[in-house]
């Protein structure tokens, strides 16, 4: 949270006086990056066999005796990963919902899901607000892509054994202030490629305005997906 600076002493919440380099304005903040969730699951090696037959990365299964055990695993392209085990929560094992995971194809990402043998819905999008935290075949729920395809529009819902809720949501064009302008990465290949398609069904219509070939072509499309990824307004 950046602090504006009202004066010597800056107070938030319970009165304590606030560090001094956060209460310069324009200071430079910590970054806090999320970058582990901890879900309950009843049995650690069932989980650890789900999820790396989704072929998420196993990064650690380390115990200590019989009362300590953390396995550690990463979806693909993902800065976030996912931990369970043994003595880590006291949480409901299935207690964990409405995790997202973020697609930029829901349907080659359900695909995948089936062919892992995972039970997934059909992909849907909302009806009403909130809908896709809903059970799946609630009204709320209604088939197909989003109107126009969307983005952030289009859900495929699916649990872990234990129950655990996940959603793939489905984002091609972020919004605004949601990517740092001067930053532009894809997560895998695949991410890269979508994109790069996308550039160049929208280079053509561009081509058929200015009613030539455009050999810039390159620089259009780079243009075209770092204002995309960045929710900025895209080029014509």
């Amino acid at each position: 949270m950046r602090l504006v600076d009202f004066g010597d002493v800056q107070r938030q919440g319970g009165g304590q006086d606030q560090p001094g380099h956060v209460r310069q304005i324009g200071a430079d903040i910590v970054d806090e990056k999320l970058e582990v969730v901890v879900i309950p699951v009843a049995d650690v090696d069932r989980a650890k066999e789900f999820y790396l037959g989704l072929g998420w990365r196993l990064d650690a299964d380390r115990a200590a005796g019989d009362s300590f055990r953390i396995v550690q695993l990463t979806p693909p392209g993902s800065d976030c990963s996912i931990q369970f085990g043994t003595g880590l929560t006291s949480g409901a094992p299935g207690s964990a919902q409405d995790l997202y995971l973020i697609v930029s194809d829901i349907e080659a990402a359900r695909a995948e899901l089936v062919t892992h043998g995972v039970e997934a819905s059909e992909v849907f999008h909302e009806g009403a607000p909130g809908a896709r935290f809903t059970a799946d075949g609630t009204n709320g729920r209604l088939s197909g892509r989003a109107p126009d395809d969307a983005s952030y529009g289009s859900f495929v819902s699916f649990r872990d054994p234990d129950g655990n809720g996940w959603l793939f949501q489905e984002i091609t064009t972020r919004l605004p202030g949601r990517v740092d302008q001067a930053a532009t990465a894809f997560a895998s290949a695949s991410d890269l490629a979508d994109a790069m398609r996308r550039a160049s069904a929208a280079h053509g219509e561009h081509e058929k305005r200015i009613g030539h070939a455009d050999a810039n072509w390159p620089d259009w499309y780079a243009r075209y997906m770092v204002a995309e990824q960045a929710g900025t307004e895209l080029p014509v």
